[in-house]
């Protein structure tokens, strides 16, 4: 599987394994959790994407349980912090808010660390703009944390231009991604600049939900039956046409790929089999559209 390299220092494997639903499987056990693992690595998925939050701040406990010092060694761990919700030890807050403030960025860097086990966080994401982020304090944190050795890297996630160019201003440190929605259900990234600004700039996006959240799966309109058309051609299913169509823009969009079931991960890297031509991006996106391009 090809590799995007965000710095000099690190990579990550093009498909990425989303964990946002690893604490809800009914078997969360460590040594289902390395089967995830060990079939992200068959696929040379190297890179699994966390959140503080996820599972209501459980889901890199999970994680963390199932990482053997061999795992550990053959993965690249992103993560992400700023959202305060009222769960697990934030069961206290009054309300859902963004914490973007240094004293913040550290301790969930730290809860991060010491609840998957690990020496470094590979890349460390804010996960949502917060508007009230002073950008010299943010700036100022995110460069800490690496300066620290205790994340290697740091980027964004859900940013628009305006809150991208705010942030970096304030730092040293390069933010080396951002990671936004992006689908064939939630295409607008590819004409409102999302895509276009990384794109320029050289920095590849990360893309959550790239199957609409499973409703591309389902979909009993003209884009499913678009998909099921390349699908069956290609001998793949509709997962590996939809992710295909993301690996085929030239930003170098990584997909945040994410299931508990095994045999679905297993065939993530079917994407890899598809053969996207020009003609049938824009097959799929017109009937994404519902109408022809201009």
């Amino acid at each position: 599987m090809d590799r995007i390299e965000l710095q000099p220092d690190l990579s990550l494997s093009r498909i990425v394994y989303g964990m946002w639903r690893l604490s809800e499987d009914t078997d969360t056990s460590p040594a289902h959790v390395q089967a995830k693992i060990e079939a992200c690595l068959e696929q040379g998925i190297t890179t699994m994407d966390q959140a503080d939050i996820y599972g209501g701040y459980m889901a890199e406990e999970v994680m963390g349980a199932g990482l053997t010092p061999e795992i550990k060694d053959r993965i690249e761990v992103v993560t992400k912090c700023d959202i305060v919700a009222p769960a697990g030890r934030y069961a206290d807050a009054p309300v859902k808010y963004y914490d973007t403030g240094r004293a913040h960025v550290l301790a969930s860097v730290d809860h991060s660390l010491r609840l998957m086990g690990i020496d470094k966080i590979d890349l460390l994401l804010i996960h949502r703009p917060d508007p009230l982020m002073d950008h010299h304090e943010t700036g100022a944190a995110l460069d800490e944390v690496v300066a620290s050795g205790k994340v290697r890297a740091v980027g964004v996630s859900n940013f628009k231009l305006h809150d991208w160019t705010l942030l970096q201003s304030a730092m040293k440190t390069k933010l080396v991604t951002n990671q936004i929605e992006l689908s064939l259900g939630a295409h607008q990234g590819f004409t409102n600049g999302d895509v276009a600004y990384l794109q320029e700039r050289g920095i590849p996006p990360m893309a959550w939900s790239p199957l609409g959240g499973g409703a591309l799966m389902t979909a009993d309109n003209d884009l499913g039956r678009a998909l099921d058309r390349v699908a069956k051609a290609d001998g793949v299913d509709r997962a590996a046409v939809a992710t295909a169509w993301l690996l085929a823009h030239p930003a170098r969009i990584m997909p945040v790929m994410g299931s508990n079931t095994i045999s679905r991960i297993k065939g993530f890297s079917d994407a890899l089999d598809v053969d996207m031509t020009r003609a049938r991006w824009f097959e799929l996106y017109t009937a994404a559209l519902g109408d022809e391009v201009p």
